[in-house]
């Protein structure tokens, strides 16, 4: 823990391969720690085992990257079956996943393919009945509550008939679910749509959110090339996601589980500990206001 840090009572950080030896062995004083679920599907091996040692200490957040909530092929049951193991071997805090589509048929009536990667859906009625029907069939197998988080995309649909916020707010209420809310996509977006004032913009799409819907929040960095900015997760948080994320922890709650993401170019766990170390003032800050 970086000194002199206010401890990290309600923030995680990722679980990430090169950190393992070091967060074992040095414990530091996390809320929990966060795993992307499909690296630990496997019946045994390391990866699991480091998993277990680790939930000995933290509590676990499994964030998901490959159900496909949003796609009208449907679920893949494999997936299903393999997360719902997971969770039953772990107990995690949390269970997340994306609002995306993933799995599509390669030609039409041929068989279904994944396309590993987390696809925008339309704001449309018929959208929000798909994926609260694809949710309730997720947490019916869990046995529990899952968490939607909000997508960085690059592109919008022309037949979108709601905002997202009230998408999510649908989407919640229809199903029972809560919401992932990623704070670094909300200006990723705000950023690549132009927007006159992204910060305004991101706080005006928490203050959209109906009180109660959010279970997590995520912060992370994002970088800026051939005028696009990409939500990559390989840099420092950026001082306005910092102050989106302050704003939704005044609305949402101090003590809401808050992520540091980082997962490319990942730096020593002192730097992302340094990361979480200012989460954990912020949420500190607006407890004490």
């Amino acid at each position: 823990m970086v000194e002199g840090a206010a401890p990290a009572t309600h923030v995680g950080i990722g679980l990430r391969q090169p950190h393992y030896a070091a967060l074992l062995e040095a414990a530091p004083p996390l809320a929990f720690v966060e795993v992307h679920s499909e690296n630990f599907f496997a019946d045994g091996g390391a990866a699991l085992a480091v998993l277990r040692r680790a939930r000995e200490r933290y509590a676990v957040s499994l964030h998901g990257v490959g159900l496909g909530l949003g796609s009208a092929a449907g679920l893949d049951p494999w997936h299903l079956d393999r997360l719902a193991r997971l969770v039953q071997g772990v107990e995690p805090a949390r269970v997340s996943d994306h609002a995306c589509f993933a799995r599509a048929p390669r030609t039409p009536g041929g068989p279904v393919v994944h396309a590993n990667d987390l696809l925008p859906i339309a704001f449309t009625d018929a959208a929000l009945a798909l994926m609260a029907a694809n949710v309730s069939q997720v947490q019916e197998r869990l046995g529990r509550r899952m968490l939607v988080e909000n997508l960085s995309s690059y592109v919008s649909f022309a037949d979108d008939s709601m905002s997202e916020p009230e998408f999510f707010a649908q989407l919640c209420r229809r199903s029972g679910c809560g919401m992932l809310l990623d704070v670094n996509n909300l200006m990723v977006n705000a950023l690549n749509a132009g927007a006159a004032d992204p910060l305004a913009a991101c706080c005006a799409f928490v203050d959209a959110l109906p009180a109660g819907i959010v279970g997590e929040v995520h912060v992370a960095g994002y970088c800026q090339a051939d005028g696009i900015v990409i939500d990559d997760h390989g840099s420092r948080v950026r001082p306005a996601v910092w102050a989106v994320c302050e704003h939704a922890l005044r609305r949402f709650g101090a003590a809401l589980p808050t992520l540091v993401e980082w997962d490319t170019d990942v730096p020593a766990l002192d730097v992302l500990l340094g990361e979480a170390a200012h989460a954990a003032a912020l949420g500190a800050r607006v407890a004490a206001a």
